[in-house]
């Protein structure tokens, strides 16, 4: 059985809540999303993952004030739009999650691009998997980009009050499947802050050329080793409620692991019910 200390004393160091382990400079943050594959900006409720607001901050919630120390993180998130240090996007679940330059193209391997971005985006439309606003949005940018969003969504006639949510959820669909991203700050709207977009096979075309040559299983595990790596231990219901995966798919890449020694798998963590996948080496330590 794992004990939940040691759980805990683990992801006090994956997850940099522990003081010594803290992020200080821009360059511990580039440093810390490369070892770590990727993460979240903010942490989310109900998702276990490292998040670059705890490897700043530490175990604690997120302020309402502006003057806090740990809002620095904000300022290296901006001021590293479109530096081609880290992948930057709403992701995993569609919220803000930020991932190594290595580590995306496994992602992108699994996003359904095929290496013609002026035309996949069409057949994804007919068959009733992308909305008509987030094909006005796209279309928009291939036209145009980089914009920001308040040209953005002028230039794709969706300004009014009554389309911002639908405009929104464009954006967050589009961004969660691999086609445009983030990519500056520009002054502009009335908080006189707004992303300017691009679309990704534009502006990280090796993105690419890199995911091309990685298969769907290869992907999956390659993104399931970082993350166990990162959490320690897990359940298949965390996979699932992360990463939008299929059960085969999961078990897939779990008998893969299990056969590699990777992981352990119906193992007992302390105080908690049902069988965990666990790390091999943490697992070995009891």
């Amino acid at each position: 059985m794992l004990k939940i200390e040691h759980l805990q004393e683990y992801r006090s160091q994956t997850f940099g809540y522990a003081p010594k382990y803290r992020l200080r400079t821009k360059a511990e943050a580039i440093r810390y999303v490369n070892e770590r594959g990727f993460i979240y900006f903010w942490p989310i409720r109900g998702i276990t993952l490292p998040s670059l607001w705890g490897a700043v901050s530490g175990d604690r919630p997120v302020p309402n004030e502006h003057d806090d120390p740990g809002h620095i993180s904000w300022d290296w998130k901006d001021s590293l739009l479109g530096q081609h240090v880290w992948y930057y996007g709403k992701i995993l679940r569609k919220k803000a999650t930020i991932i190594s330059m290595e580590i995306a193209p496994n992602f992108y391997a699994l996003s359904e691009n095929y290496g013609a971005p002026e035309e996949d985006y069409l057949t994804i439309y007919e068959q009733g998997r992308m909305t008509q606003e987030a094909k006005v949005v796209y279309e928009t940018l291939l036209e145009k980009s980089p914009l920001d969003t308040i040209t953005l969504r002028k230039s794709a006639h969706l300004s009014s009050r009554e389309s911002e949510s639908r405009f929104n959820r464009a954006l967050a669909d589009l961004q969660a499947d691999f086609k445009i991203m983030p990519v500056g700050v520009v002054d502009a709207g009335s908080w006189h802050y707004s992303f300017a977009y691009d679309i990704v096979a534009r502006h990280e075309p090796s993105l690419l050329e890199k995911a091309r040559f990685i298969g769907e299983i290869d992907a999956r595990q390659k993104i399931l080793e970082m993350y166990l790596r990162s959490v320690g231990a897990a359940q298949k219901k965390d996979i699932t409620k992360l990463f939008s995966w299929k059960l085969p798919d999961i078990l897939q890449v779990i008998q893969r692991l299990e056969e590699q020694n990777f992981i352990r798998v119906e193992q007992k963590l302390e105080g908690f019910s049902g069988g965990w996948i666990v790390l091999d080496d943490l697992a070995s330590q009891e």
